[in-house]
Order: structure tokens, then sequence, then C-alpha cells
């Protein structure tokens, strides 16, 4: 019969506690000493703002939700952008999911975009949470061509 570690046996859902010998490790969010839950509103926010800062990706979110929050912007004391726009999560225990509903800009290669996007709310994530990133899935929904928002916004009002 194989000997046991106090980290497998102190498992009583199946899983191993610990990843490696040490019983703490900073990514670890379930230990002997207690358990560290992060809400879903805070793995959002990191992942829009990692997704945000990857060059070629002009804004995130689908049109409706765009709109609302070109509308909530304008409104006083709303608290400016929304920065976990277009991003919805799964959080457990120790893993998340990510979607991500972006905007790019034209011109850019919507595949090594889509690997790059990945690459940063991945890195970013675990290295702030501890909690492993099972998957980010990215739906392009709009192309962003530069002229189009100036267009609309020079537009003549039609009343005085």
């Amino acid at each position: 019969m194989s000997s046991t570690t106090p980290e497998a046996t102190s498992s009583q859902s199946g899983s191993s506690v610990a990843r490696s010998s040490s019983s703490t490790s900073s990514t670890e969010l379930v230990t002997a000493q207690g358990k560290t839950s992060i809400a879903d509103g805070v793995v959002r926010k990191i992942a829009g703002i990692a997704a945000r800062e990857v060059s070629g990706v002009h804004n995130l979110g689908t049109g409706g939700t765009r709109a609302f929050g070109a509308l909530r912007e304008r409104i006083p004391g709303s608290g400016g952008p929304n920065i976990s726009q277009g991003v919805s999560v799964e959080v457990g225990e120790r893993q998340a999911a990510i979607d991500l509903d972006i905007v790019v800009e034209y011109g850019v290669a919507i595949v090594d975009l889509a690997q790059a996007i990945r690459r940063n709310v991945i890195t970013a994530v675990e290295r702030m949470t501890g909690l492993e990133v099972a998957e980010v899935n990215i739906s392009v929904d709009d192309i962003f061509i530069p002229g189009d928002d100036n267009q609309e916004e020079q537009a003549p009002s039609r009343v005085q």
C-alpha cells in the first residue's frame, strides 16, 4: 500500500489541496489555514484591463453594451467607463473561464490578436488571483474602421 501525505489526506473532495510538497504557496487559495474566494467581478475587471492592454483591441462588448456604456459614461457621477464591459466569467474555487466580446481595429490579424489577448489575460488573472484559467473564449463582434466614429459625431444637428 502506498503512503499518503498530509496534503492528500486533508482533501475531502478527492482532489489534492496542495500543488506541491510545500503546504503554503502564494498561489494557493485553499490551504490548511483557510480559504480565499475571489469574486467574479474581480476576475472580470482584471481580464477587461488585460484585454484592453493588447494593441489592436479597439473596444470590448457587443454593439448594445457599447451603446449603453457610452450613454452611462455621459451621466455625471456614473463612475466613468465600465472596465468589465464585454467580459463574462465563471469562477470556481481553483479555476476560471473567461469569455470576451471584442472590437478589432481594421488591419490587425485576428488570429494573432486572439493569441496575444489570451496570453495577456491568462498571465494577468493567474498572477493576480492564483486561479488557473481553464479557457479564454474570444468573440470578435465588430471591426473598427478609423473615421466611422468621427463622421457620426460631426454630423450637423437637425435642430437648433
